[in-house]
């Protein structure tokens, strides 16, 4: 087997990406502290088509040197856009019939490898801060709760790693469904 160059990869321009069919899921990033972490978010959001990406509370803004260090470009294909309160950002996205999902462990939360989506649906998928998750109002007000489930002896995941998981699975869920 041969590496692939990048020449070979058949990757989508910028232009080619903004005009692209999206996947019917918005990230959200409630009062994420690492810069790094935001810029590999982005470059997820990237990869799976995401329609946008909401940057909520603390979390940091394009353009930032830690951001696209990380990001590598993706800061200018993917939409984003700021929202100071992440509970108004929610109840104005239940507005446009979009469901809002919280990656978190909580009581009662469905597994993620349980999870079904619906087609004709969009997706918000809120991630939350390093050290303290999901803010309670948050999840209180989401529609679901998504637990990525987990085996050994730590009991969390990096931010930018849980919304590989969550993004990938649930984008491969949608495209089966189309």
């Amino acid at each position: 087997m041969r590496k692939l160059k990048n020449s070979e990869l058949d990757r989508l321009s910028v232009e080619d990406f903004k005009d692209v069919k999206k996947t019917p899921i918005i990230v959200v990033l409630d009062n994420i502290r690492s810069l790094n972490n935001i810029g590999s978010v982005f470059r997820t959001s990237d990869a799976f088509l995401v329609e946008k990406i909401y940057l909520c509370g603390i979390t940091a803004t394009p353009p930032h040197k830690d951001i696209h260090k990380t990001a590598l470009g993706s800061t200018d294909t993917v939409d984003w856009e700021y929202a100071e309160n992440t509970l108004e950002l929610i109840e104005k996205l239940k507005t446009e019939q979009v469901k809002i999902i919280s990656i978190e462990q909580a009581e009662n939360a469905t597994m993620l490898d349980q999870f079904i989506p619906e087609t004709d649906t969009t997706y918000a998928l809120i991630f939350g801060n390093e050290v303290k998750g999901v803010a309670q109002n948050v999840v209180s007000a989401s529609d679901v709760v998504l637990e990525i489930p987990q085996f050994g002896t730590k009991h969390s995941l990096n931010i930018s790693v849980s919304c590989g998981v969550a993004v990938w699975d649930v984008f491969c869920k949608l495209k089966n469904l189309n």
